[in-house]
């Protein structure tokens, strides 16, 4: 069973290690553009705002949630970039505490799930425990982002095991989206985290198997770097074609990263 207080803890201090960084930003770096094409420092964290408001929402109100709904449904392509760039315009220092405030109501809100409920989303409904580990998963990979524009290094924890648990469980998902077949049998993906610690899912002797250091995993599933610049280790054709296609988030998988764009 999921240690729902456990992994809250965890998504709150992956929220304070990104706001390490960009509590000292300039004026100036908030403006510096990121990876993403069209997005600055503030607007990911702005998104991230934004979507931590939506989550609350969520777990507190689905009245207000199924409105929401009606909202994107009526602008499919650009709702959600829509609330990330009308919030990327208030002060910095707004935004910050926006941000600030607004993670520390979703962890309230989340703690407050009753057992056994399923909150709704633009996908399939989640535990609460779900909820936590993909608001954990994108605040780490829009962190990213905001590294990668600023030059800012990040230390990695062994929160990144939410992250490659994600990554395994949507392996299926990956095809799908990409119009592939699903393999039919189970792959290993066995990651070196940070301290040493090897994470495994799938069967010892599986035929395809994916190995390597759980930061490389995490950033291919974000798609924060090009598969050739990430030491992981594919072995199988449906293995190989994975690490090509892998994708932990919903939606378009967009064209990623260029090989050798970051050194």
């Amino acid at each position: 069973m999921t240690d729902l207080a456990a992994l809250l803890d965890d998504l709150a201090a992956e929220g304070r290690a990104l706001e390490d960084i960009v509590g000292s930003l300039s004026p100036q770096q908030w403006e510096a553009p990121t990876p993403a094409p069209g997005w600055t420092v503030a607007t990911q964290v702005a998104h991230l705002a934004w979507t931590d408001d939506v989550a609350t929402i969520a777990a507190t109100d689905e009245s207000a949630f199924g409105q929401i709904i009606e909202a994107a449904m009526a602008n499919v392509d650009g709702f959600v970039d829509d609330g990330a760039f009308d919030l990327a315009r208030l002060d910095t220092a707004e935004l910050l505490d926006r941000w600030r405030s607004g993670r520390a109501r979703l962890t309230e809100a989340l703690a407050a799930v009753p057992e056994g409920r399923k909150l709704p989303w633009f996908g399939p409904p989640m535990s609460a425990a779900s909820m936590a580990t993909a608001r954990l998963m994108e605040t780490w990979a829009h962190g990213q982002d905001v590294a990668d524009a600023v030059g800012a290094s990040r230390t990695s924890t062994a929160r990144l095991r939410h992250i490659a648990h994600i990554g395994v469980r949507t392996r299926d998902f990956a095809f799908v989206t990409n119009g592939l077949d699903v393999p039919g049998e189970e792959f290993l993906v066995s990651l070196t985290g940070p301290d040493g610690d090897v994470w495994s899912w799938g069967p010892a002797d599986a035929a395809q198997r994916v190995t390597g250091p759980a930061s490389d995993f995490a950033l291919l599933v974000t798609r924060r770097r090009h598969p050739d610049d990430l030491s992981l280790v594919a072995v199988g054709k449906d293995a190989e074609r994975w690490l090509a296609i892998a994708q932990c988030f919903a939606g378009p998988p967009g064209t990623g990263r260029d090989p050798g764009q970051f050194g």
